[in-house]
């Protein structure tokens, strides 16, 4: 496997993307035909893929799924945090009064 850094071209990163998701599927003992099974995309969406064809964002979101990888999206992207701007201003800050809107009517 090769390292992917800031440098590298993207016709590198989605082959060396592919790479990882074959060796992922075949550590699974999955067939192609069985992970697109699972992930809802045709067989040769996941060949295209491995060998490093650009697939939609939702494809990769299924492909994953399937793979049960998904909660790697945590770690590619995780949540933002407060910055320490944010942070500082609203230290010890705590709400006073509701507003003056009514609360909404509920469903029953």
């Amino acid at each position: 496997m090769n390292t992917i850094v800031s440098t590298s071209r993207t016709p590198d990163v989605l082959r060396e993307l592919g790479a990882r998701l074959k060796t992922v599927r075949l550590r699974q003992n999955l067939r192609v035909k069985d992970l697109a099974a699972r992930a809802g995309v045709g067989a040769r969406t996941i060949d295209r893929m491995e060998a490093g064809y650009s697939v939609g964002t939702d494809t990769l979101v299924r492909i994953m799924r399937g793979l049960g990888r998904i909660q790697a999206f945590e770690a590619f992207i995780p949540p933002p945090e407060p910055s320490p701007y944010e942070i500082d201003r609203l230290k010890g800050k705590q709400r006073q009064r509701a507003s003056r809107r009514p609360p909404p009517e509920s469903g029953s």
